[in-house]
């Protein structure tokens, strides 16, 4: 509903235009789907392809109970900031800023705290566009990488800074089911190799230790793999920008509205569960991939050897043909994370922009002009710091780091949100609760323990 033509319709001004009565079939609801998809696409370049498989390269199977653990433990608190979206129609920034304690001029502290932390995540994205560059030097070996990393750069921005959500949502889902496929049948292919993947290495996957020499890797890993604190965060401008709320309407505690509401917030349920299978599917393949042909090697992807690294794993399990296809196939992944990631960094700093008063988020207008210049600052911001640092492994797991430290917020927002903002008529069952809890808990405990063993 917030494309037209003309593009006078705005996704964040919920009103009663737009109302409709959400799907009861699952079949129908699978028509409303996207949001997750898009975090999918967002989440599987530098989480997946990237710091995952340097986890299983560098510890071999024994972490792979922390990719699993990363990817299921954090819906619970993803499918909060969508619960929140829906029934408020609120921005996150509009809402950090609602929130009790300090403020600092005209903003939260959650809201500078974001600020502030999202500067170190340049590095994480900045890797990936090394990633995207690496890739392109391979095929291209006379262009010097500075003209391959600044027009990666270029053209993301170029695809982005005019993207309303179908364009985003219609690219995501296709650049997913690419290397959905694409992944799983290496893993597939690789029990016809040397390397071949036995039960055993599973389940030794399964047995919860966590060698301290790897502690580092896991923690970042942990940040990244699976929905990162950012990608929780950016559920929310999706689900608004869907239609969620706009199809919900205003809220007026009607029995109307809130039967509207949770229809629409059990199609944001199934989104993210569908979404989350499709993420665990190939960080768990990636993972696998990572701890059976690398770690087996003596490998480990760092520097600007990473992509000829990862590269092993393809020709290693397909054969010397499948070079090709893995620098087409990581090129899309790489991709699809630089697109999605600033599709979602745009939205979330012009609305923080706003919150802390230098533009007005609800002037359409300003908004869109504020998107467009940050489609093309962020870009060769995330080039200018690869071609500083040129360590994308390093980069990466940096920015996961990060991730983790915003899950702390994350985490205090959601309960805020859970026990504070959600209308009595939309509370959820005991099972829920429990689930939210284990969910925040756990990720708070994994935090704590990744400090206190880096420090």
């Amino acid at each position: 509903m917030s494309e037209t033509k003309n593009n006078l319709i705005d996704p964040y001004k919920v009103t009663n235009e737009f109302i409709v009565d959400p799907p009861k079939s699952f079949w129908k609801k699978l028509g409303y789907l996207g949001p997750g998809f898009i975090l999918s696409a967002s989440i599987v370049g530098s989480g997946e392809l990237i710091a995952t498989t340097a986890l299983g390269a560098e510890a071999g199977f024994v972490t792979f109970w922390v990719i699993i653990i990363s990817c299921l433990v954090k819906v619970a608190i993803q499918v909060e900031f969508g619960k929140h979206a829906i029934h408020s129609g609120e921005s996150v920034m509009r809402a950090f800023n609602k929130l009790p304690g300090p403020r600092l001029g005209k903003a939260h502290w959650t809201v500078w705290s974001w600020i502030f932390l999202m500067s170190f995540k340049v590095l994480q994205v900045g890797g990936i566009v090394g990633g995207v560059a690496l890739v392109l030097k391979i095929a291209l070996p006379g262009v010097p990488l500075a003209i391959l990393a600044f027009t990666t750069a270029a053209v993301v921005a170029l695809l982005t800074f005019r993207g309303y959500y179908k364009f985003i949502e219609g690219v995501s889902i296709a650049m997913m089911g690419f290397f959905t496929v694409f992944t799983v049948g290496c893993l597939y292919f690789l029990q016809f190799t040397p390397y071949v993947l036995q039960w055993s290495d599973v389940m030794e996957g399964l047995t919860f230790s966590l060698p301290a020499a790897v502690v580092g890797v896991a923690i970042g890993a942990f940040g990244i793999t699976g929905v990162g604190g950012d990608e929780i965060i950016y559920y929310n401008y999706w689900c608004i920008e869907k239609g969620y709320a706009a199809k919900t309407g205003i809220r007026d505690d009607s029995e109307a509205w809130e039967k509207r509401a949770k229809g629409w917030i059990n199609v944001m349920y199934l989104d993210a569960i569908i979404s989350m299978v499709v993420y665990t599917l190939v960080t768990a393949a990636f993972y696998l991939l990572g701890a059976a042909v690398l770690h087996r090697m003596g490998e480990v992807p760092q520097g600007n050897r990473t992509i000829e690294v990862l590269s092993s794993m393809y020709t290693e399990s397909l054969g010397p043909w499948a070079r090709p296809v893995f620098l087409v196939g990581s090129f899309i992944v790489l991709f699809s994370t630089l697109f999605a990631a600033l599709a979602s960094w745009i939205r979330v700093f012009t609305d923080s922009f706003g919150e802390v008063g230098w533009i007005d988020f609800g002037q359409m207008r300003q908004r869109q002009r504020t998107l467009a210049i940050l489609a093309w600052f962020f870009p060769f911001a995330w080039a200018t710091a690869y071609l500083l640092i040129k360590l994308p492994v390093f980069m990466v797991l940096t920015g996961g780091i990060i991730g983790s430290i915003i899950l702390f917020i994350v985490v205090f927002v959601a309960i805020h949100f859970r026990y504070r903002r959600l209308p009595v008529s939309l509370q959820p069952s005991r099972l829920y609760d429990v689930i939210f809890w284990v969910s925040a808990i756990a990720i708070a405990m994994v935090g704590i323990y990744g400090i206190v063993k880096l420090f």
